[in-house]
């Protein structure tokens, strides 16, 4: 298992994410193993590996963990196989359950005014936040994307960004102009706050230095309940709301796709499912044959 555990640390298609996940999971292989009294997991066969997701099922894990801890298992057979490894387990043998496509939740346009329209007064970390959460729903970054700005990032007089994404993939945003607005009375504010003159981040903490997606994932709920809104907020949903508006004013899932992201356009899709919604509810409501009428008493019949 060390050898493994060290192929998949230097294995560059994972993310570092995936590749903690695996690790996890592997050890959790391991237990099983020593529960069935085997020498190891690679004495493991394929009732065996059946047993073990059936048990992942019984203990509550859902279909998305699931069917990752059984990538997480292929991954494993595969590498003995490449190292002649002898496994009884077959990787092809493992079927994963499909993961279910949760609609995103996305918040209401007048939601979000309530929650970057608020004055800040002269609260610096205030200043901050109404940046960073306008500049997610600006652009539709993922969270990690916007910790990870540098100043160098962003352009602010063609108002476009340059954005790190997974897979260390790069791609050009817009930012909007209330983003930019939002930036230019950070940028001062956050010159007090660096130790290090040197500092690339776009956002940092009290301490000068780079804040963590932890941090960011906080101060939205904090701020979120804490309002109007009496709603807690993850960051999540202000990238999923920039898709849902955008989707429903253009139409483009062509243009949402790359603003996103996402390298599948099937991804994207799920998008396309809550502007269905949208527009069902409208015809329903709107059309006169479309209408469900209460149904009238039935006639007297002698």
């Amino acid at each position: 298992m060390a050898q493994a555990r060290f192929a998949l640390l230097h294995s560059a298609p994972l993310a570092p994410k995936t590749r903690s996940a695996y690790l996890i999971d592997w050890q959790q292989l391991e237990d099983f193993a020593q529960a069935q009294t085997l020498s190891s997991p690679a004495a493991l066969n394929d009732i065996h590996l059946r047993a073990y997701l059936a048990h992942c099922r019984e203990t509550g894990l859902t279909n998305r963990s699931i069917a990752r801890k059984s990538s997480a298992l292929r991954w494993l057979l595969r590498y003995w196989q490449s190292e002649l490894i002898p496994c009884p387990a077959n990787p092809d043998a493992l079927k994963a359950p499909k993961a279910s496509k949760k609609l995103p939740n996305a918040p209401a346009i007048e939601t979000l005014n309530q929650l970057l329209d608020q004055p800040v007064a002269e609260n610096l970390l205030l200043h901050r936040d109404r940046c960073m959460f306008e500049l997610l729903y600006s652009s539709g970054l993922r969270v990690a994307e916007l910790v990870g700005l540098n100043l160098s990032d962003i352009d602010r007089t063609e108002g476009i960004a340059r954005v790190t994404g997974k897979r260390d993939k790069t791609r050009l945003v817009p930012v909007g102009s209330q983003a930019i607005t939002r930036i230019e009375a950070w940028l001062p504010l956050r010159r007090s706050l660096l130790r290090d003159a040197s500092e690339p981040a776009l956002f940092v903490n009290q301490l000068g230095a780079r804040l963590t997606t932890r941090s960011v994932q906080y101060r939205l709920a904090r701020l979120s309940q804490h309002t109007a809104l009496g709603q807690s907020l993850h960051p999540h949903q202000l990238r999923h709301a920039f898709a849902t508006h955008l989707l429903e004013s253009s139409g483009d899932l062509r243009a949402v796709q790359e603003l996103l992201g996402h390298e599948s356009l099937a991804t994207t899709q799920i998008y396309t499912h809550l502007d269905f919604q949208r527009l069902a509810a409208v015809y329903e409501a709107a059309h006169p044959r479309a209408q469900r009428q209460k149904p009238s008493s039935p006639p007297n019949l002698p």
